[in-house]
Parts: C-alpha cells; sequence; structure tokens
C-alpha cells in the first residue's frame, strides 16, 4: 500500500489510498481517505467507470477499512462513492481480460470482497454508507454491508449477478435477506431488476431517502451523531447481532466463493459478459 498526503492535521487528514498494480486507468487514485470530526470518509474515486471495482480499487478499499478501522482518531466510517455512481460492481472489462486468459474469477471473491466485506461488517465503529447513485452487483453488497444507509433520491439497487450468469457474492446472501426478508431477496437476485431510492425506502434497503444536492449533509451528519455517540456499545450492539442471526458470515461467504467459482467457469457467464462489452442481449442457455 502507498499513500499520497495532500494534508495532515489533528482534525483533518485528507489523503488518497492505493493498492498495488499501477496507476488507476482513470489517472487519479481509485480510493480517497478523509478524517474530519470523527467520521474517516472513504470514497471510491473511478467516476467515469461508476467507480467498478477493479484489483487495485479492491486493494485499495481493504487497505482504507483496515486504515479506518486501525485510526484511533476515526470514530464512525462514511463510505460512497464520486460522481453519479455509488459503486457499478466489478469493473467487467479487467474480468472479461481475465476470463480470455483462463483465469476465471482470477481469486477475487476470497481474496477481496469477502476481506472487504468482513472488513465492513466487523469495523468496531458505525459505518455509513452514503449511496449516492447506482449500486450493483458488489457494489450493492457493500452497501448492505454497511451498518446504516442514506441514498439520494435518484439511487437505485441493482443485484446485477444473474445478467451476466453468476449468483450472489460480496455477502448479499447472507445481508440482503436479513435487510428484506427471503421472499424480496429472492425476487432481486433472480429478476435482477432495479430498485428505486423511493422502493428500497419502502422494503427497508435505506433509513432516509434525500435530494441529491443533501445527500453528502445528510450522511455525514449522522455518521458525526455516531461518532459523537457510545461508539463502544456501538461495537458491541453489531457485534451481537452479527452473533444472534444465526449463521456465521464467514461461512456464508465461504459458500459464495465456492458457488461463484463454479458459475464463472459457465460458458453462460463468458457468453454473458462478452454480450454486455458489446452492448447486446445476452442468451442463456443453462450450461
Amino acid at each position: 500500500m502507498s499513500e499520497s498526503d495532500t494534508a495532515d492535521t489533528t482534525d483533518n487528514h485528507d489523503e488518497t489510498v492505493s493498492g498495488g498494480g499501477g496507476a488507476d486507468d482513470t489517472g487519479d487514485t481509485p480510493v480517497s481517505y478523509d478524517l474530519t470530526d470523527g467520521v474517516a470518509t472513504i470514497r471510491l474515486n473511478r467516476p467515469d467507470a461508476m467507480n467498478s471495482l477493479t484489483l487495485q480499487t479492491k486493494q485499495a478499499l481493504l487497505a482504507a477499512i483496515e486504515r479506518a478501522k486501525n485510526d484511533t482518531e476515526a470514530r464512525a466510517v462514511l463510505l460512497t462513492g464520486s460522481g453519479k455512481a455509488f459503486c457499478a460492481g466489478q469493473d467487467l472489462r479487467e474480468h472479461a481480460e481475465n476470463l480470455n486468459e483462463g483465469h476465471g474469477l482470477n481469486g477475487t471473491v476470497r481474496d477481496h470482497y469477502n476481506p472487504i466485506v468482513l472488513g465492513l461488517a466487523r469495523m468496531p465503529k458505525p459505518v455509513v454508507a452514503a449511496v449516492n447513485g447506482t449500486a450493483a452487483g458488489a457494489g450493492a453488497s457493500l452497501a448492505f454491508a454497511c451498518d446504516l444507509r442514506i441514498a439520494s433520491e435518484h439511487a437505485s439497487f441493482l443485484m446485477a449477478f444473474a445478467n451476466v450468469g453468476l449468483g450472489s457474492d460480496s455477502g448479499a446472501s447472507w445481508t440482503l435477506p436479513r435487510l428484506v426478508g427471503h421472499a424480496r431477496a429472492m425476487e432481486m437476485l433472480m429478476l435482477a431488476e432495479p430498485v428505486p431510492a423511493t422502493r428500497a425506502l419502502d422494503i427497508g434497503l435505506v433509513s432516509k431517502v434525500v435530494p441529491d444536492d443533501e445527500l453528502e449533509a445528510s450522511a455525514r451528519r449522522l455518521a458525526e451523531r455516531l461518532a459523537g455517540g457510545p461508539t463502544v456499545a456501538y461495537a458491541a450492539v453489531k457485534a451481537e447481532l452479527t452473533f444472534g442471526s444465526g449463521l456465521d458470515l464467514a461461512n456464508a461467504l465461504e459458500m459464495e466463493a465456492s458457488l461463484q467459482d463454479q458459475c464463472a467457469e459457465t460458458r453462460d457467464h463468458i457468453n454473458a459478459t462478452v454480450a454486455f462489452l458489446n452492448k447486446e442481449r445476452p442468451e442463456f442457455e443453462g450450461h
């Protein structure tokens, strides 16, 4: 991990965080980290690519999450995206290159997505997601792994995995049913239709919907309120709720990873990925 320090004071740290693997294709560092008034803001920073997740972005995101966990001045965490999208999930162009080279998922579910989700869910501090636009696939799963979610009025959630011949990953099989119930989770995952912000509020995916230009301020107020609260108690609440859910998240993630590996080897997934990149409608054959 490397860091570029742009400001460093007692009360305000504003830095960019990058993982290994060279410069991001936007020319910018893919994840930024800012500490102000006890709130660590982690911002996905690939707006031209809808903040989709390349290898470098996933490495940088995990580094930022670990940093927030260990930052003694950070008492709450705010996760958001830059531009018009929260996160569009896996960068399919990079993924298609892995498929062409015969690497499949290239271990990214276990090596990157699982640690990121566990890092958010097990963060001993409150985590707020400010969903500023489209949250799709693993991007939606990142929001679900946070403790509280506020959405802008033009935000939407799309469990897009089935559209490219994959099952769910990044904890969605564990978090989504606990947020909206089994039946709605099944509907979202199988039909893969976008859920607009107002519907997300109705079914419990988010706790609040605000105008686009009020999202940042509203989410920050909530994060600052939490940062000023009993953070040790909040950590206990998180641990108790997770333990009381009955199924260990790590086991759910391992099951997802195993099934996702199987799905990634199907012609349906490979063909659907190519169709997506060619802006064509995929045809699924069931193998």
